[in-house]
């Protein structure tokens, strides 16, 4: 497997982000981040913003390298004719009887109602179960965050209940409803998702 691999769907590239793409993601994230971190875990104390600091952007960017050469999470800038317009992340892998992992995304919310974040998750979900050889994907959403669950009821992916107090979000254990994929629902469903939202 390619360590830094380029995935395409219909219209978006999901690739790996590097140090030069600094500019667009900060003034993406900067532009939205009172739409972005209302869903997002506080930063620890003492952490620098990756936003504000260039180096700190660096230094996220060689983790995620790293961390694609251990096996054990890809991350991915959503681009839209060279545009970033989001984010999304296979993270948490975990090998062995699990073989599963968890899926993470953000979109510009200037962007949102395009369709790019589900064509995102299917690209990703095409990679995890074809490439990374993953057994299961889920993705954990608070009730309330009504532009995430969108995403994943417009695939009609399975909801599996609600997990109380699951993830800290913005200072506070938060319920999250959590959603899941299997590589054998993979094999029923790739050929209807990739005529839809993959490149052919």
């Amino acid at each position: 497997m390619e360590e830094t691999p380029t995935l395409r769907g219909k219209r978006v590239l999901l690739r790996p982000l590097e140090p030069q793409d600094f500019v667009a993601w900060q003034e993406v994230r900067q532009r939205n981040r009172q739409w972005l971190t209302q869903w997002e875990p506080l930063r620890e104390a003492g952490s620098i913003d990756p936003s504000q600091d260039e180096k700190a952007f660096e230094v996220r960017c060689r983790s995620r390298q790293r961390e694609r050469q251990l096996g054990v999470g890809w991350g991915f800038g959503v681009f839209v004719e060279d545009a970033l317009v989001g984010e999304i992340n296979l993270n948490n892998v975990v090998r062995g009887a699990f073989q599963s992992a968890h899926v993470g995304y953000w979109v510009d919310e200037k962007q949102t109602g395009q369709g790019y974040t589900p064509e995102a998750l299917v690209v990703l979900l095409h990679f995890a179960f074809e490439e990374a050889n993953l057994h299961r994907i889920q993705i954990s959403i608070v009730p309330r965050n009504v532009a995430s669950r969108r995403v994943v009821e417009k695939l009609d992916l399975r909801c599996e209940g609600l997990a109380e107090r699951y993830l800290e979000i913005a200072g506070t254990w938060e319920d999250h409803l959590r959603f899941a994929f299997t590589a054998e629902e993979w094999a029923v469903r790739s050929e209807e998702f990739a005529q839809r939202w993959l490149e052919v």
